[in-house]
């Protein structure tokens, strides 16, 4: 992959208080390799990488927290070709500007941002690293979602349609009957709403998890067996906080890994 169009998710990573203990959690649980840090000045940065040789391809990054008030978890970034005019158009559609537009070195300019119910997402404008050379293979990312509180569901929607010119199509069947409100898809601009074109979703944070829960992105790793891999995140120090189950696109499981920042994982219908 060398171009993303605008509000495709581009690239993914984890903030993690010890990135060594992340190296060997992720390595075991998807196979990763990984490249030396990065200079300290872009966070200690560690690439990770499927495949060998020719077929070696960069899916996520690993970095060291900065703060220990900063969150152990994995943040999403969807691509833009105007970092800057995003951040403004975020702001007047009510989000809350966490970093403003930041040029990284050689390697793009990168925000983060958090809509009207308070999920935390970044933006990335490509340099020299446009972001993930795979997704939706073993070990890679496949799926985002940013999960919202019932009461900002009609801000929430609406600020991704007026900052990203999302397409939107609800999902019913894919609602949890105590969300009372369908699960939304989002496709890029300009395309046709449907399963082809999705790139993410908005989903409900239903009564029956806590109420200190924030809103968030929860982002998904494709893989080959999700039960297997659900046994080896444990084995590896992890945690299993929503079993493998199946669901209309495959089966998953919710994990969280062995310094507790959380994600999913989905494996393809058999067949």
């Amino acid at each position: 992959m060398t171009a993303f169009a605008e509000g495709v998710p581009c690239w993914i990573d984890v903030a993690l208080p010890d990135v060594e203990a992340g190296r060997r959690f992720y390595g075991g649980l998807f196979g990763w390799t990984f490249d030396e840090p990065a200079d300290r000045a872009y966070g200690s940065y560690t690439q990770a990488y499927v495949g060998e040789g020719e077929d070696r391809a960069n899916v996520a990054a690993l970095a060291a927290k900065t703060d220990g008030r900063m969150p152990t978890a994995w943040g999403v970034y969807f691509a833009t070709p105007d970092a800057a005019a995003l951040v403004a158009r975020a702001r007047a559609a009510g989000g809350q500007i966490v970093m403003d537009a930041m040029p990284v070195g050689p390697y793009g300019t990168m925000a983060q941002i958090a809509d009207p119910g308070g999920a935390v997402f970044g933006v990335w404008q490509g340099g020299s690293h446009p972001g993930f050379e795979r997704a939706a293979a073993p070990g890679a990312f496949c799926w985002t979602e940013a999960y919202v509180r019932e009461a900002d569901v009609e801000r929430v929607d609406a600020f991704y349609e007026e900052v990203f010119g999302f397409g939107a199509r609800d999902l019913p069947e894919l609602t949890d009957e105590a969300a009372g409100v369908p699960f939304r898809t989002w496709s890029p601009a300009g395309t046709e709403p449907g399963d082809d074109t999705a790139v993410g979703g908005r989903a409900v944070i239903t009564d029956a998890l806590p109420a200190e829960l924030p809103a968030h992105f929860l982002s998904y790793f494709m893989v080959e067996d999700c039960d297997e891999t659900a046994a080896a995140a444990t084995r590896l120090g992890g945690r299993v906080t929503q079993p493998p189950s199946d669901v209309p696109y495959g089966r998953m499981a919710v994990l969280a890994d062995n310094q507790g920042a959380v994600f999913a994982v989905l494996a393809e219908p058999e067949g």
